[in-house]
């Protein structure tokens, strides 16, 4: 119980940091657009829908490659980060996959 109290401060601090950043509420699905922007690393622009996506995804390679699901192989030719899967997820349900996923933000939000 004690772990789930930690773990539900920690994400509590890390929506406090996003919302102080941003200057307001973001959702789940927002921080990982935002961190993906940030891995991007290519400032303001307009993006698609399939390449909105695709930052979504930068996110979540980034993320889960300290726990070893991926690595990051470097940028293609027009500065877009290339990861690839060295393990599979382990089969998890929804709930289980969004701890993941809050878990590994609390991580890199650490610093801020």
């Amino acid at each position: 119980m004690n772990q789930q109290l930690d773990f539900e401060q920690s994400w509590n601090q890390t929506v406090q940091k996003f919302k102080s950043r941003f200057g307001q509420e973001v959702d789940l699905q927002a921080m990982l657009f935002l961190i993906g922007l940030n891995e991007l690393g290519q400032g303001p622009r307009k993006l698609n829908k399939d390449q909105k996506i695709d930052v979504m995804h930068i996110a979540v390679c980034h993320l889960l490659a300290p726990y070893g699901y991926y690595s990051y192989t470097g940028l293609d030719r027009d500065g877009w980060p290339h990861y690839e899967r060295n393990e599979r997820l382990p089969n998890l349900n929804p709930i289980e996959q969004e701890k993941l996923m809050k878990e590994a933000i609390i991580t890199y939000t650490a610093e801020w």
